[in-house]
């Protein structure tokens, strides 16, 4: 039966983050590497927990190498062959600071299956999935998940996209170690106009971090973020990393403390 849920959601742009004392100087002072320890694979990250998108035209082996050098994350984009794997490794080979900061993207058919088990047995150093379909809210979905998890004992996989706690918690214990939450907040998506599905964004990371932290899951927020400060409200409501495709309020000037 439908029904109407009346309690207030609510997206980033709804809120501000309340000032709180601190013993800081200046906000060049905050130091942004986190380090966590995933629930799944048992592996550990250190880093700046902000990811670029997996979008084909921001997930790029171009990107990767740049944002490498100050410690952000880069899923790279999933039409990629093989042979450009190989190639862009034999480039990087020596640097293994950019390899880790780097995960792979598949999707969720056979063929996604067989090019994925192909690239990480050729390039072991890659030790990131991220498992993408626009709704994560089937069990073909969580059945690939499960399939990748048997398959992939050791690697730390990223997967989504869902909004609410109940999925976070069967994803997580299908063998997922950070999910992605967010379904249509991005500038580009178009689920909310196309199907009518969505759910505000902060909000649904308020939710969904709160599920995953009780099983000692993370989330990553993905999309939404118009502008710098909606980074901190993410990861004020409870993100543990932030996936951001691009905005045009992010070409700021230098910050001059």
């Amino acid at each position: 039966m439908p029904r109407v849920e009346y309690e207030p959601k609510l997206d980033f742009k709804d809120v501000l983050l309340r000032p709180k004392r601190s013993t800081l100087k200046s906000r060049a002072d905050v130091d942004l590497v986190r380090e966590f320890i995933f629930r799944n694979s048992k592996k550990k990250y250190v880093g700046i927990p902000v990811i670029a998108s997996n979008m084909d035209t921001v997930g790029t082996f171009e990107v990767a190498e740049v944002l490498s050098k100050k410690k952000l994350f880069t899923f790279i984009h999933k039409h990629y062959s093989v042979e450009q794997w190989v190639e862009f490794v034999s480039r990087t080979d020596s640097n293994q600071d950019t390899m880790s900061q780097i995960g792979i993207s598949s999707g969720v058919s056979d063929f996604d299956f067989a090019k994925l088990k192909e690239i990480c047995g050729l390039i072991p150093e890659l030790q990131y999935i991220c498992l993408d379909v626009a709704n994560g809210y089937t069990e073909m979905f969580v059945d690939f998940i499960r399939r990748v998890r048997e398959g992939f004992p050791r690697h730390t996989i990223f997967a989504g996209n869902v909004v609410t706690g109940e999925m976070i918690e069967e994803l997580i214990l299908s063998g997922v170690d950070v999910v992605k939450v967010g379904l249509g907040p991005g500038s580009v998506c178009t689920t909310r106009k196309k199907t009518g599905v969505g759910y505000p964004q902060l909000s649904a990371v308020l939710e969904c971090a709160d599920a995953a932290h009780g099983l000692n899951g993370h989330v990553v927020s993905d999309g939404g973020c118009t502008n710098p400060g909606d980074v901190a409200k993410a990861f004020g409501a409870g993100a543990d990393f932030v996936m951001i495709g691009g905005a045009k309020d992010f070409s700021l000037p230098p910050y001059d403390p």
